[in-house]
């Protein structure tokens, strides 16, 4: 199985040549990488504007709606994402949670309907408690991206002593660590703690740090 790196840029950057900029640094240099997937999740208004058919990287979305369509203002549906190319979607992030108020019904709703669309989900979870909660009802197993919530965006990353003893709890062959990861670190969350890949967010903002992240786990997975 290959490494999983996702990159979620969340609100940025402001200019769409910015976010291609961003985009083509990373692809011209990732699609020589063979042991890892990399995943690109703009704003949803970059989507279809990125030349994906180019490279090898593989395009998601940061959040999706639960119904296909109709009067819901504002909201964005697993089949549209599907439509402009997207092969995965971010669901259950803390910060959705937080400042939208996202239920764990909301999420396992999403979760249902991104499946429904042939969208690969990829849920947050803070604890354990989220996860069971969340995969009601759910049997195919579905991307987790482990997130604690001291660590994102603190610069204080989980270490991967503690962080690798949540993993061994979540009974599933896909699990991502996210929270303050940088290229010095990246590795020991796939060696040391033994996650399938990661969930990015500041350093994927950052080209040459973003690809040093993703050198570091391609050498990994060679070994």
């Amino acid at each position: 199985m290959k490494s999983l790196i996702v990159a979620n840029w969340k609100m940025n950057p402001l200019k769409p040549a910015e976010a291609e900029r961003l985009f083509n640094s990373v692809a011209k240099v990732t699609r020589k990488i063979k042991n890892t997937e990399v995943v690109i999740c703009p704003p949803f208004l970059y989507i279809s504007q990125l030349p994906k058919a180019k490279y090898k990287l593989s395009l998601g979305a940061q959040d999706c709606f639960w119904e296909e369509k109709g009067a819901f203002t504002g909201e964005i549906s697993p089949t549209m994402l599907k439509n402009s190319g997207c092969q995965y979607v971010i669901i259950g992030h803390s910060e959705r949670r937080r400042y939208q108020k996202e239920s764990g019904e909301m999420i396992n709703k999403k979760i249902k309907a991104a499946l429904a669309a042939g969208l690969k989900p990829i849920l947050c979870i803070a604890n354990l408690f989220q996860l069971g909660k969340e995969l009601k009802g759910i049997s195919e197993k579905i991307i987790i991206a482990y997130e604690p919530l001291f660590a994102i965006g603190t610069g204080h990353p989980c270490s991967p002593e503690r962080a690798g003893k949540v993993r061994k709890q979540i009974k599933l062959p896909r699990v991502l660590y996210g929270g303050s990861v940088n290229p010095q670190n990246a590795t020991d969350y796939i060696l040391k703690a033994g996650f399938q890949g990661l969930l990015i967010g500041g350093v994927s903002l950052d080209a040459e740090r973003f690809l040093q992240t993703v050198s570091s786990v391609e050498k990994a997975g060679k070994n």
